[in-house]
């Protein structure tokens, strides 16, 4: 399982960084952006007329597969740990505390207040 998260993970990076180009090659709509400092020319040489179009496809589509992965992984994260822990938890060997714990000295300049311990009553014995 956690080869295949490793994989999700790896395709997610890469899906993020080529939808990160994609919006960068794009033109924004009042000036060249950085689409045309980019090589939005050789974008629209490549694909003609149709450049816009095709690019926002695209980025819609690398989108589309970027949250897909991103909730695929959250869930696959869920099931790991939730299975790990379960695994985890017969694994470990329990401890048990002491039947008198010590007691703690506190450090200076903390006030504690005192305890007191219930005692039970000793019924009294007539002569």
């Amino acid at each position: 399982m956690s080869i295949l998260l490793a994989i999700s993970t790896f395709v997610l990076i890469l899906t993020s960084i080529f939808l990160i180009l994609l919006v960068l090659a794009q033109k924004a709509k009042s000036d060249g952006g950085m689409g045309a400092a980019m090589g939005g020319g050789m974008a629209e040489a490549t694909f003609g007329a149709d450049t816009g179009n095709v690019l926002s496809k695209a980025t819609i589509n690398a989108a589309i597969v970027f949250f897909v992965l991103s909730f695929a992984l959250y869930l696959g994260r869920i099931y790991e740990r939730k299975h790990s822990s379960a695994a985890a938890g017969s694994a470990l060997p329990t401890i048990t505390a002491p039947a008198s714990a010590p007691a703690q000295k506190a450090p200076a300049g903390i006030a504690v207040p005192a305890t007191t311990v219930p005692t039970t009553p000793t019924p009294a014995t007539k002569p």
